[in-house]
């Protein structure tokens, strides 16, 4: 990396993943596939992963499995990054010495991470009170009435609180996981993960959060490919079923079928997941202003911008842009503090 590029990844690159007796093997691999996995095309400042215990080093795990800590709590401790991945059960107690490390381990500067169940884990050690959180549907409720002072947000795939995060259920690790790489190391890394890991284009509605856009689903017909081509390269352009259908041969009736079993969207709302897509982008990396954002993506007017935005992110244009120049100041100060000279 030459000496003036701004490093994008992390300071503490150490990762630990608790694991339990009872552990949820899923959740876990998780964990273990996008920050355990070695990634040549990260260069060597990839994530430095170990699985810590603080109960028995042997562990017996959903399946039938056993897995073996590979690290101690002093790993835990030095750690950048706790990931919590499920628990054993809502009604299961949380150790004392699990809430209490964790709550050292944060004070110490950690980011705290749950995936699914793992929210009650954060929530026994106190570190969700007074934030916003979410968890599986079916335990938001339970979760909810157990810790009143945490917000429950069900409806969302994770919630980034900072130096807090956590996700819905299962799966949803997954989205976490390549959130916290895309604000780690970029986009682009970021999106090769995902498709390393075969992931489609992210879930839409209060669902879609700050992941850059896996691979497309497999383009399965050669017309319908035309016109999604034809779409992304002009996208400023208005575009109707009746347009559309008329640019690959086919009846609107037809055209609207097909093109939903191919991209699981209807034309008008994959056109405006597309254009939102291009604004996300233009918006963490440009200062084109909202007014031409919005027209070279197609979205007309800044409000329109601001209303659709609002919908898809749950976040307005001009907080999400301010949010990534933040970090990017950050990332400046930490460079220039690491090229700082101590005195002898």
């Amino acid at each position: 990396m030459p000496k003036n590029e701004i490093p994008s990844f992390p300071p503490n690159r150490r990762v630990v993943s608790l694991v339990y007796d009872g552990l949820c093997t899923f959740e876990f691999g998780i964990t273990a596939e996008v920050f355990g996995l070695h990634r040549p095309e990260a260069g060597p400042d990839w994530y430095q992963f170990k699985s810590v215990s603080l109960e028995d080093l042997v562990l017996h795990a959903c399946g039938g499995l056993t897995v073996s800590a590979t690290g101690t709590e002093a790993d835990l401790h030095q750690a950048g990054t706790i990931i919590v991945p499920g628990w054993r059960g809502p009604d299961a107690p949380v150790p004392d010495q699990i809430c209490d490390a964790l709550v050292r381990a944060h004070r110490g500067g950690a980011r705290i991470i749950s995936i699914c169940g793992g929210a009650y884990v954060l929530a026994a050690a106190g570190l969700l009170d007074g934030r916003r959180a979410t968890t599986h549907w079916r335990f938001a409720e339970d979760l909810a009435r157990r810790y009143p002072a945490i917000e429950i947000d069900a409806s969302c795939l994770y919630v980034d609180e900072g130096d807090i995060l956590t996700s819905a259920g299962s799966s949803a690790g997954i989205d976490l996981c390549l959130h916290i790489v895309r604000a780690d190391f970029g986009a682009e890394l970021a999106n090769t993960v995902a498709r390393r890991l075969v992931m489609y284009s992210h879930r839409q509605g209060g669902q879609s959060q700050f992941i850059e856009r896996p691979v497309p689903l497999r383009r399965e017909a050669d017309r319908l490919s035309s016109i999604l081509d034809h779409i992304l390269a002009n996208l400023q352009d208005p575009h109707t079923i009746s347009s559309l259908a008329r640019h690959v041969g086919m009846s609107e009736r037809t055209f609207q079928r097909r093109f939903q079993s191919l991209t699981g969207l209807s034309p008008l709302k994959w056109i405006l997941r597309e254009r939102l897509e291009q604004a996300r982008i233009l918006l963490e990396t440009s200062s084109t202003a909202p007014d031409e954002i919005a027209r070279v993506t197609g979205l007309g007017s800044a409000e329109n911008l601001r209303l659709q935005f609002g919908r898809c992110y749950g976040v307005s244009p001009v907080a999400y842009r301010n949010r990534f120049a933040l970090r990017s100041a950050g990332d400046q100060m930490r460079l220039n503090g690491a090229n700082q000279i101590s005195p002898i």
